[in-house]
């Protein structure tokens, strides 16, 4: 077996370089909510990233390492910060995949970074000035998703806060825009108006929350995530979230709207074929 440097052997710019190739339809950010164990990291990033380099899709491997803003004190949040970097990254270097994670506080963007290649911002912290700004200063990719309670508009101010910071590679995500108490639409208008700050992605997954429910525990649309990912793609994003596990029904959080893995290699082989049926994406800031 080869020796894997579990230290990361990829650069931002290489990273940034392989999601947004001419030849490649979108790239994928995809994995399980949360870092459950080692047995899901592994069979969820092999399945994913074989049906990814069956189609030609550049391939992201994504899991939180703490979930730190659930409804319920009870609710599951990790297996322990470390651990879950740790498998993180393995998956990183076994398979060799770029790799995600949220942060939530300005002491873990540093921390994570050693760990990860693209650093997110969770919606609710798209704001927040100084965790901007120390993701900026890791040198890593910062991927910031876009408050539910946000205009498209206002997310250049966040991309004008990393870029200032001297790191340029900065990526957006629509993630949908609280319409009611319960419920979240996605605005496809605020895609090519995002597009012009920096590139963008569709969660397919997050977009379809119901959150805010009486029993503590957000609901979900998994059976529209066809539907929002289509029109994404139509839409000319650049790239596209998908959370997916072996079986949501006992994913230990965000199981209400995740996506099958089973059903996700049909789906990506859908919208290859929408993305080839429209004109290329127009090439963006960044």
């Amino acid at each position: 077996m080869k020796n894997i440097d579990l230290r990361g052997m990829r650069s931002s710019e290489q990273v940034w370089s392989s999601l947004l190739a001419d030849q490649s339809p979108f790239f994928l950010i995809a994995g399980p909510c949360v870092v459950e164990g080692r047995d899901l990291v592994f069979e969820v990033g092999e399945r994913v990233k074989a049906i990814c380099t069956n189609l030609g899709i550049p391939y992201v491997f994504k899991a939180s390492y703490r979930k730190a803003n659930r409804s319920r004190l009870d609710s599951f949040t990790g297996i322990g910060d470390q651990e879950a970097l740790s498998l993180i990254r393995e998956v990183g270097a076994t398979l060799d995949l770029p790799t995600t994670t949220d942060i939530h506080a300005d002491q873990e963007a540093a921390m994570a970074a050693e760990y990860v290649d693209i650093l997110q911002i969770p919606a609710f912290l798209c704001r927040q000035t100084s965790l901007l700004l120390a993701a900026a200063d890791t040198g890593k990719i910062v991927n910031v998703k876009k408050g539910q309670f946000l205009s498209a508009e206002a997310m250049r101010y966040a991309v004008d806060k990393i870029r200032q910071s001297g790191n340029d590679h900065v990526l957006l995500t629509e993630r949908g825009t609280t319409f009611g108490y319960q419920d979240l639409v996605v605005d496809f208008r605020g895609i090519p108006t995002m597009q012009t700050y920096a590139p963008v992605i569709l969660d397919c997954t997050h977009s379809l929350q119901q959150p805010n429910q009486a029993s503590g525990v957000t609901g979900g649309q998994p059976q529209l995530i066809q539907t929002i990912a289509s029109a994404g793609i139509a839409s000319g994003v650049n790239g596209l979230f998908i959370e997916t596990h072996p079986d949501p029904s006992k994913a230990l959080s965000d199981g209400a709207n995740m996506l099958s893995l089973d059903k996700l290699e049909a789906l990506l082989e859908r919208l290859v074929r929408i993305r080839q049926a429209i004109e290329p994406v127009e090439s963006v800031p960044g």
